[in-house]
């Protein structure tokens, strides 16, 4: 579930516009002062932050540059300010998008997923001809090769197919079945537990310390989390 975290001193606004996201199906924390937002955001870690401007304690201009010195978290501030110096100040400290009061919520809530749309865009793995590139892996469907940590790993085809498909698809669950219809095609006649096995000998190969791994979402499948 996607956190949002609410900092804004007026609690009418923070509760309307925790009750439309809720019913987008966000988590929601709302706090009142930017003091308190900076107390909380490491605790809660939200995936994208609504910050208002004038705010006590601190105020959201200070809060949005003491949070881009720890974290690339997406923040939309909210103000009263429509003057264009505002905008561009909260823009140049690191604010990924700006929204002036009084809006409408469901501008906020469209807002708040275009943003976590480009954010998530601008996250996915380089993916160049038929090459993933992520941190410390590298998957050259083209000559088949697997580089880890600046060592080739030889891998099987179909294990090489498995990781470039699901890189390929990062936070994307896919079920057993998907995987067996996408990677073996239709007409392949084994059980999936064959995906199973894949995906051990996957993770044997891979041990060690790295931002991504494949995930077992039980009852369901397996998806390329990073």
């Amino acid at each position: 579930m996607i956190k949002v975290l609410i900092v804004d001193d007026d609690t009418n606004i923070s509760e309307l516009i925790s009750l439309y996201l809720k019913k987008e199906g966000y988590q929601t924390m709302e706090v009142y002062d930017g003091k308190e937002a900076l107390e909380v955001f490491e605790d809660y870690k939200p995936d994208i932050v609504l910050l208002d401007v004038m705010l006590p304690e601190v105020d959201g201009y200070d809060v949005c540059k003491e949070i881009r010195k720890i974290n690339k978290t997406p923040i939309i501030m909210l103000t009263a300010k429509a003057e264009v110096f505002d905008k561009v100040l909260g823009l140049e400290l690191g604010a990924d998008d700006y929204i002036v009061k009084p809006f409408d919520p469901k501008e906020l809530v469209a807002r708040v997923k275009a943003v976590l749309r480009r954010c998530i865009k601008q996250s996915e793995p380089a993916q160049v001809r038929n090459r993933i590139m992520l941190d410390n892996l590298i998957v050259d469907k083209d000559n088949y090769s697997v580089t880890y940590e600046g060592n080739l790993v030889e891998l099987p085809p179909k294990e090489l197919e498995v990781l470039y498909f699901l890189a390929c698809h990062p936070m994307q669950v896919f079920t057993r079945e998907q995987l067996l219809e996408k990677i073996w095609d239709y007409d392949f006649a084994g059980d999936t537990r064959t995906v199973d096995v894949h995906i051990k000998r996957l993770r044997d190969k891979f041990e060690g310390d790295h931002t991504w791994s494949i995930k077992t979402v039980w009852g369901v499948g397996y998806k390329f989390e990073k």
